[in-house]
C-alpha cells in the first residue's frame, strides 16, 4: 500500500501504509474492544502505522444492558486509541468524518455489529470518501442482528453503501451481506484466535485460582463452561434444562456460568429454582475482566454454546486458543467452526439433544479431541485476517 505522504512508525522504520480501525476500544470493554486492539497490534507488527478511532459515547446508558460499559483495567500499551465518536450526535459524525478525510489514511477497517451504529458510521465514512484516497473495508460481525428492531434494514443499508469491501467471519453473515450488497468484494475469513489472554495453565492451577475467588470447584469435578454475556439468543436456559436431565445429574456434571447478565436475571433464577439444580451450578455472573479470562477457560473440561441462533462466536476462538473442546448448537456458523466428534460435539438447540451431547462428551473424554483441536486451530491466525483485508 503506497502512501503519498508517508509517516514513520514510532519504532523508527517507514510504515507500509496508514490504517485506522473504527470500533470499540479501551476504556470500553468487551469482545469487540479486545478484537480491535489485537487487530491493531497485528497491523503494527506487520509494519503499518495503525490507530483506533473509538467511541466517546458508544451507547446511551438507558440502552446499555450491562452494569457498565467501561473497563477498570489499565489501557493497552503501545496502541494509539482516540475516543472520538459519539454514536447519537450527528454533529460529531460530520466532525469525525472531516477529521479522517483530511488525515487521508490509506485504509479504514470499520467494525459493524449492530444497526444502531449504521447512521453514525455511515455518515462518517461518507465524509471520508470525499478525499478519493482512503479505502474502506468493513468487518461485518452481524448484518442481520440476533434481536430485531425497527430501523434495522435502512440503517444497515445506509452503512454498507459507504464501504468498498467486506470481511465476514461466517457463511451465514456472508449470505446476509449478499442480500444487501450482491456485487461489492467480500471475503470470508475465520475469526482469529484470542491469543492475548496469555498461555494456557494447568487445570488444577486454574481451579485453585477460582477457589481463591470463592468458586466452589473441586479438582476432580466434571465442569462445563458457559462463557460470555448472557442474552436470550445464547440459550443459557437450554443449558440449564439439560443440566436437570437425570443422566447429567447422575454423572455429577457442574455448569460454570461466567459472564454478566445482559437481560433480566430473575427469569434464570426462577428457572434454576424450579429445576432444583442449584448444587450443579457455579455462578460467576459479574463481568469477567481480561486478566481473569484464562482462569475460567483453563478450569473447564469443555465449553458449551447452546445458542438459539448464531453467526459466529468470539467464544469459539477463545476455546480454540486454550484447547478446550466445545459442545455447540447446530445453528448459524457454529457447526462449521466445530467439526463434529473432532474438536467437539454438535447438537440441536434443545435440552434433550444437549444433554445427550454432554453425556457423549464425558464418554469420549477431553483427550479424544486434543490432537484435532491443535491441528484445527492453526487456521485461525491474525496475519491471515490482515492479509485478506489488504488483498481486498
Amino acid at each position: 500500500m503506497n502512501r503519498q505522504d508517508p509517516t514513520t512508525h514510532p519504532s523508527g522504520p517507514a510504515a507500509k501504509g496508514s490504517v485506522v480501525i473504527i470500533g470499540p476500544a479501551h476504556p470500553l470493554r468487551g469482545g469487540l474492544a479486545t478484537f480491535d486492539q489485537r487487530l491493531a497490534r497485528e497491523f503494527i507488527r506487520e509494519g503499518y502505522d495503525c490507530r483506533i478511532f473509538s467511541f466517546s459515547l458508544q451507547y446511551p446508558s438507558f440502552l446499555f444492558p450491562g452494569t457498565t460499559q467501561y473497563s477498570t483495567e489499565p489501557p493497552p500499551e503501545g496502541l494509539t486509541i482516540l475516543s472520538r465518536i459519539n454514536s447519537i450526535n450527528p454533529f460529531n459524525w460530520w466532525s469525525v468524518g472531516k477529521e479522517l478525510r483530511k488525515d487521508r489514511p490509506d485504509l479504514i477497517v470499520v467494525r459493524y455489529w449492530l444497526p444502531l451504529m449504521g447512521p453514525a458510521l455511515g455518515t462518517i465514512l461518507r465524509q471520508v470518501r470525499k478525499n478519493r484516497h482512503t479505502r474502506i473495508v468493513a468487518i461485518t460481525d452481524n448484518v442481520i442482528p440476533h434481536e430485531k428492531r425497527l430501523g434495522d434494514k435502512p440503517f444497515t443499508r445506509y452503512f454498507l453503501a459507504a464501504c468498498d469491501a467486506f470481511i465476514t467471519m461466517s457463511g451465514k453473515v456472508m449470505q446476509d451481506l449478499r442480500q444487501f450488497q450482491p456485487d461489492k468484494p467480500a471475503t470470508q475469513v475465520a475469526h482469529p484466535l484470542y491469543d492475548n489472554f496469555g498461555e494456557p495453565i494447568p487445570k488444577k492451577e486454574a481451579r485453585a485460582l477460582l477457589r481463591q475467588k470463592g468458586v466452589d470447584i473441586g479438582d476432580g469435578d466434571k465442569v462445563l463452561l458457559f462463557f460470555g454475556f448472557i442474552r436470550k439468543y445464547k440459550g443459557l436456559d437450554i443449558a440449564l434444562q439439560a443440566m436437570a436431565d437425570h443422566r447429567v445429574r447422575d454423572l455429577g456434571v457442574k455448569l460454570l456460568v461466567a459472564g454478566e447478565f445482559y437481560e433480566d436475571a430473575a427469569s434464570y433464577r426462577d428457572l434454576i429454582a424450579s429445576l432444583g439444580i442449584e448444587k450443579s451450578l457455579l455462578l460467576c455472573t459479574d463481568f469477567i475482566p481480561d486478566s481473569e479470562v484464562r482462569n475460567y477457560l483453563c478450569a473447564a473440561d469443555a465449553v458449551i454454546q447452546p445458542y438459539r441462533n448464531a453467526t459466529q462466536s468470539g467464544v469459539t476462538p477463545l476455546a480454540y486458543h486454550f484447547e478446550k473442546p466445545m459442545i455447540v448448537s447446530n445453528v448459524g456458523g457454529l457447526a462449521a467452526l466445530v467439526p463434529h466428534e473432532q474438536v467437539g460435539l454438535v447438537a440441536e438447540p434443545h435440552p434433550g439433544p444437549m444433554a445427550d451431547a454432554i453425556l457423549r462428551y464425558f464418554i469420549l473424554g477431553e483427550s479424544f479431541f486434543i490432537s484435532n483441536l491443535r491441528r484445527e486451530k492453526e487456521k485461525y491466525s491474525w496475519s491471515r485476517l490482515v492479509a485478506n483485508i489488504i488483498a481486498l
